[in-house]
């Protein structure tokens, strides 16, 4: 007779797979279950393009694990199981109409010189946030890694009453519930560097005039100048591999092609997975699912909780992404060659195009002039192509999930396998203004659409690769909905995680740490 697991894990993100090493070190047996046919989520890479040209699928920054609790806490393991880091100095760039150019780099004195090109004022403000940055930095991480309950929050609030006293813990406050462009409004005077950090909020569904989104391009930029930026050594997929190593010498297992059709409850307790084949997997202690919170209320058929389902089902979503994977020949040649440093360089000119572009995706236009997030990964790491080759890594932002018109006016198509091609052309348009000749140094190309996300990871639901908005009522306390940002759900032993539940997206495994050392006890 088999022996039951103790937490069974529905899906294998990085947030399931920190989940469950936590778990295994405390001694508990897991199995995690994805349907995919390889582990990660939107964590994994491969040769999409041509051979030896190797790809991050989605996410490809890596400096959030890297400087994450649970990374801290397990480094020499995972190091054992084959985590290697790639590390910059130089993080990422901007580049402008004008063929100017801001560039963040580890280096504060050549940061601020840069910034010092476009203003003495603002080089002035760098310098003063540069200062001001470890104590206000101890503070937001704090907000950011703390669990969202009444208790923590009430210890946290006063420890940060006790060290920056009730006007510091109040302009805090304020900071956090900001948008990107009240704050650097009131913090910069050129546009420019406006551009170059507002770009960032872009990442998290955080468009220029959204409440909440200040704290995102602060934090990157700043820490962006302190640490630099972390890749995977290889691709991302050395997190995720190592990880499911970690798992496997543990006595756990990673079982892929395996699709989860239900969650099994009886008098309120949840109690075990059906998998596509009619198997019951059953657990001792935990159901832990990692799935978008749609996602969660199809499993389960309803919890006869009424606010939690309807929560559930009204979850929002942001607006999608396109992801264009280049194999090339070289570099693309910028109009500013010492872009060819950084491992992002960002097309996003200005901030009001940045909100333009933000309200036409919404509406579900394709936008006239998206977004582009050009990643050089092989910049950072050479092996990740052959010798004196590269690859592009870029993400076309924003993009509907469900196409209803086009904001350019020239493309027709409403379906994203006939509209794919032509938006396509229409970013890769734009990188060549910016980089003429790219076209002719492209080698191999692989388009991934919003709906191509979706079906390949069901918790990027239209392409939506944050698992939900985190705008301030769907974030804190509010993610996925009150009452739930530790993970708990109405039922008693199903628990829920990933970039949907606190503290959200990004690479940092904040929600299955948290779930685990909550279900462990430590």
């Amino acid at each position: 007779m088999s022996i039951k697991p103790d937490a069974v894990i529905i899906g294998a993100g990085h947030n399931s797979l920190a989940c469950a090493c936590h778990l295994s070190a405390r001694g508990w047996k897991v199995a995690v279950y994805e349907q995919a046919d390889q582990p990660g989520g939107a964590v994994k890479t491969g040769a999409y393009t041509l051979p030896g040209f190797r790809h991050d699928w989605a996410a490809m920054n890596l400096s959030l694990f890297a400087g994450s609790a649970f990374h801290t806490e397990n480094a020499e393991e995972l190091a054992k199981h084959g985590l290697g880091f790639a590390p910059t100095g130089n993080p990422f760039a901007s580049v402008f109409p004008d063929g100017r150019w801001l560039g963040i780099s580890n280096d504060a004195d050549l940061t601020t010189a840069r910034v010092r090109g476009f203003s003495n004022a603002d080089a002035d403000a760098w310098t003063e946030l540069t200062r001001q940055f470890p104590d206000t930095a101890e503070s937001v991480f704090a907000v950011l890694g703390s669990p969202m309950n009444l208790r923590a929050i009430s210890t946290l609030g006063w420890k940060t009453w006790r060290k920056q006293g009730s006007g510091g813990t109040l302009d805090l406050a304020r900071f956090l519930m900001m948008s990107p462009r009240a704050w650097l409004d009131q913090t910069f005077e050129s546009d420019h560097v406006k551009a170059t950090l507002a770009a960032w909020g872009m990442h998290l569904d955080f468009a220029p005039d959204i409440a909440g989104g200040a704290v995102f391009p602060y934090l990157e930029a700043m820490a962006g100048q302190a640490f630099g930026m972390v890749l995977g050594q290889g691709g991302a997929d050395t997190m995720t591999n190592a990880m499911v190593r970690m798992i496997e010498a543990r006595g756990g297992s990673v079982h892929c092609n395996a699709k989860v059709t239900g969650i099994k409850h009886a008098a309120g307790r949840a109690f075990g997975i059906i998998l596509k084949d009619g198997k019951l997997i059953e657990a001792e202690k935990a159901v832990i699912a990692n799935v978008s919170p749609a996602a969660l209320l199809k499993l389960t058929g309803g919890t006869d909780d009424p606010r939690h389902d309807s929560a559930m089902a009204q979850y929002q979503h942001a607006p999608g992404t396109m992801m264009i994977h280049l194999a090339m020949d070289a570099l693309p040649d910028w109009t500013a060659p010492e872009l060819k440093r950084f491992a992002y360089v960002h097309i996003a000119p200005s901030v009001d195009q940045m909100a333009r572009t933000y309200a036409q995706a919404k509406a579900g236009l394709l936008p006239d002039e998206p977004v582009i997030v050009c990643g050089q990964p092989s910049v950072v790491d050479p092996s990740r192509a052959p010798a004196g080759k590269h690859v592009l890594w870029l993400q076309v932002r924003m993009a509907p999930g469900q196409i209803k018109g086009d904001a350019g006016g020239t493309i027709a198509d409403k379906n994203w396998q006939d509209a794919a091609e032509p938006f396509a052309d229409r970013a890769l348009d734009i990188l060549e203004r910016y980089a003429p000749g790219t076209r002719n140094k492209i080698l191999g190309q692989h388009i991934v659409t919003p709906d191509m996300l979706e079906a390949d990871n069901p918790n990027l639901v239209g392409g939506d690769q944050v698992c939900g908005s985190h705008h301030l009522h769907q974030h804190f306390m509010n993610r996925p909905a009150r009452g739930y940002a530790d993970g708990t759900t109405p039922l008693r032993n199903l628990y829920h995680t990933g970039a949907a539940v606190w503290p959200g997206a990004g690479t940092g495994a904040g929600s299955g740490t948290l779930l685990a050392k909550k279900l462990a006890g430590s």
